[in-house]
């Protein structure tokens, strides 16, 4: 009788922090700045990241973009598995006082499909060129934190995204090294 007084806890104390993080978006320079990041981690600043990859750098760049493109596609496919089978709703959608900003993507919250693909995508793209932490890690930081912000999702699908994309990324450049492939 006191797993489910503690999930649901749990739960209350997660919609308390979406109902503050949601309010952020009344200011409207807020709102425009998680809306904007949002629609660009729905797979925009990641298609332009491949392509200037192989512009700038050539066959290097190009090696780099087909391991962001299968890990991609595998991110992809896990997390519309996962959110088949756990059919969590969205926070919006639980509590009438959170609003979603921005229409989402599909109908459920866990996990977050656009923090598990950045944080994905960043690993394995940090991995190959370590110089674009500067400029990924706060993207990829802003991406989980507007999802939450803008009513979409609990911290609790960003922070379970988050390792799931961390594993997924290791995995991949572990079978790379595995393999004998150059980074």
């Amino acid at each position: 009788m006191s797993q489910p007084r503690s999930h649901e806890r749990l739960l209350a104390v997660e919609q308390s922090w979406c109902l503050r993080a949601n309010t952020l978006c009344s200011r409207r320079y807020m709102l425009r700045y998680f809306t904007t990041v949002s629609r660009l981690g729905d797979g925009v600043f990641w298609y332009g990241l491949m392509a200037m990859l192989v512009v700038v750098n050539g066959a290097t760049g190009l090696r780099a973009a087909l391991h962001l493109a299968a890990i991609g596609v595998v991110a992809l496919l896990l997390y519309r598995s996962l959110k088949r089978h756990t059919r969590r709703s969205r926070p919006f959608a639980s509590d009438l006082r959170i609003r979603a900003w921005i229409a989402p993507l599909d109908e459920y919250s866990f996990p977050s499909g656009h923090t598990l693909h950045a944080v994905a995508f960043s690993v394995v793209a940090v991995a190959y060129y370590p110089k674009l932490a500067w400029l990924l890690i706060p993207f990829t930081a802003s991406v989980a934190v507007s999802r939450v912000v803008l009513g979409l999702h609990y911290p609790s699908d960003v922070l379970a995204a988050t390792g799931i994309g961390t594993l997924l990324a290791v995995a991949s450049l572990c079978l790379i090294q595995l393999l004998g492939m150059p980074l």
